[in-house]
């Protein structure tokens, strides 16, 4: 939680009048108990209604300052509290960025989700309860027992022992409780979890018909995640009858002493109900304390969990510096030979994070610049783990992945990426318009560029068919198209770049075999000849590949072109067969 507070440091003048409007709020309220003795010893017991009146005003422009004070307090500590949340919120996201996909697999998206917006929230409330009432409620506390000793040594006594008794109390309550928040945060990532996957798979659950099972589920998960609250809610709810139990016990003591004291003549009456509404106000300060500390708690155990995200460094950070193996600096640009592999793999493994096998084992191949390489493979054979390697998303666990003869980690990774256009397995298409979407590939496109990149793509007539046009709307998801017209727009995004390297990962599973024949004869034709690898189940999406890879069980089992894996690689042929039947 410590080193989130550095977000604090643009709001160093709020953070420091919010709580000292707050203390000239309660010095103001420190005098009232004073004001009320001086009507009762002077004004009423001389039945002096001018000295009255005159106290009464008194009295009311303290409520008025005091009023004054408090929302300027108010105002500079929300103005505080929501800057510091903001800066966190965009300095978390800002790191997740920068997160390869081993460490968004490590800790889970639906964590992620609750620390960006929960776990914020309640760090953000924390922080503005505590500008506020933080050194207030002391402040009172401690005032009203010194205001206590002007009056009479005697009676104040009762103070010295109440305060730490109920210090006591408070303060262990709390070290109980915060553990057990943290465990609360927890079980609602669980439950959160849950949510999501229902969310994203509603149309396979319902198409398996397993509504039922799914609510058991989320209820068995809400169920856990209630009774834990109730726990903790159980503990912290001690805190007031105890407090209350004290504080009363100290205030009939107080009147049962104060009753000696005025018939000896020590004190007077106005004395004895100056004391018991500084008790009265400890009373109120620590119920207000109590639920500042139960709030700061959460705030805490929140606090840690976002700053344990921030902690996990990224495998690949985004300005990473260019360098060689030997640690010297080299130009991001470098003359390569004519003869130089726009793409190879040399005896490439890769391990995932947690991962007890490999994945991928001694992959060794290189691709000239403008061929196609058709990837195919039994499922989990490790075909989209192989074409992952290439952007970096993945960084080989040994042996290493060229690009051009440099190696992927000596580039920087927006140099990379801008190198290779890869279209994944899910489409995921973006809320906003066709054109914004099309422009996440280059963001400066032309209408002709993008258009043209709709026609490669075989998706201009599903442009052309939307009111609108490129302005047409897309949901969240692409919802509002079919999954093939998602699987060309895309792809289409992908071709807008002009990358140098085109992934497409089995992104053609949704296209008829006509629209695919189509799509792999204009990406052939193109003038900027990329290097393209092609994952796909079908051997007809690869089979005029100039080269295809047949992966199983994360390594090659062949490498050649259609024909001669025909001859030579059971496992294409076994594949191949599968499809095409002999008449």
């Amino acid at each position: 939680m410590k080193k989130l507070l550095v977000y604090l440091k643009d709001y160093k003048k709020e953070s420091v009048l919010a709580p000292l409007f707050k203390m000239l709020e309660a010095s103001f309220e420190l005098i009232v108990p004073l004001v009320v003795t001086a009507i009762i010893d002077v004004g009423i017991a001389n039945q002096d209604s001018g000295y009255i009146l005159r106290m009464c005003l008194v009295m009311i422009a303290l409520g008025l300052i005091g009023l004054l004070c408090s929302v300027t307090a108010q105002y500079f500590a929300a103005k505080a509290a929501v800057g510091f949340g903001t800066k966190v919120r965009h300095q978390l996201f800002s790191h997740i960025q920068t997160f390869s996909f081993s460490e968004i697999d490590q800790v889970g998206t639906a964590t992620l989700i609750t620390r960006m917006t929960s776990d914020i929230n309640q760090v953000q409330s924390g922080v503005n309860m505590v500008l506020r009432l933080f050194l207030r409620s002391p402040f009172i506390v401690f005032g009203a027992m010194i205001m206590a000793f002007t009056i009479d040594v005697k009676a104040a006594m009762i103070f010295v022992v109440t305060i730490p008794l109920l210090s006591l109390v408070v303060f262990g309550i709390m070290a109980v409780s915060i553990p057990l928040y943290r465990k609360v945060q927890e079980r609602l990532d669980k439950v959160l979890g849950i949510t999501r996957e229902n969310l994203t798979g509603a149309r396979v659950i319902r198409a398996f018909h397993k509504e039922e099972e799914e609510k058991n589920r989320f209820e068995e998960g809400l169920e856990h995640l209630t009774a834990m609250q109730n726990h903790v809610g159980r503990i912290s709810a001690f805190l007031n009858p105890v407090t209350y139990v004290i504080i009363n016990g100290a205030t009939i003591f107080l009147l049962y002493t104060g009753a000696f004291q005025v018939n000896a003549g020590n004190l007077t009456q106005g004395e004895v109900v100056a004391l018991v509404n500084y008790m009265s106000q400890i009373l109120v300060e620590l119920i207000k304390l109590a639920n500042l500390i139960i709030t700061i708690t959460k705030a805490v155990a929140c606090g840690n969990r976002v700053e344990s995200i921030l902690d996990i460094p990224s495998s690949m950070p985004k300005d990473q510096p260019v360098s060689t193996a030997s640690g010297k600096t080299e130009p991001a640009e470098k003359i390569m030979p004519k003869e130089t592999p726009a793409v190879q793999f040399s005896h490439v493994g890769l391990t995932y994070r947690g991962g007890a096998a490999e994945s991928l084992s001694d992959i060794d191949f290189s691709v000239r610049k403008g061929e196609t390489i058709g990837i195919i493979g039994g499922t989990g054979s490790g075909k989209t783990s192989l074409v992952h390697l290439i952007p970096r998303f993945y960084d080989a666990s040994r042996g290493q992945v060229l690009i051009n003869g440099k190696n992927v980690t000596e580039y920087s990774l927006e140099e990379l990426r801008q190198k290779v256009g890869i279209v994944m397995q899910r489409a995921v298409l973006f809320q906003g318009t066709i054109r914004e979407n099309l422009c996440w590939g280059k963001a400066d496109a032309s209408e002709k560029e993008l258009y043209e990149a709709l026609e490669l793509a075989q998706a201009k007539e599903v442009v052309e068919g939307k009111e609108g046009k490129l302005e047409a709307p897309v949901e969240q998801g692409g919802k509002n198209f079919s999954g093939g017209q998602r699987q060309r727009l895309t792809i289409a995004r992908a071709l807008v770049r002009k990358p140098e390297i085109l992934i497409l990962d089995d992104s053609a599973s949704a296209l008829d075999y006509a629209t695919d024949a189509k799509l792999r004869k204009s990406i052939r034709e193109m003038k900027e000849n990329p290097t393209v690898f092609i994952v796909s189940q079908r051997t007809s999406s690869i089979q005029h590949a100039d080269k295809i890879i047949v992966l199983e069980d994360g390594e090659i089992a062949g490498v050649g072109t259609h024909d001669e894996l025909l001859e030579n690689c059971a496992v294409y042929h076994e594949i191949y067969e599968s499809q095409y039947k002999k008449q």
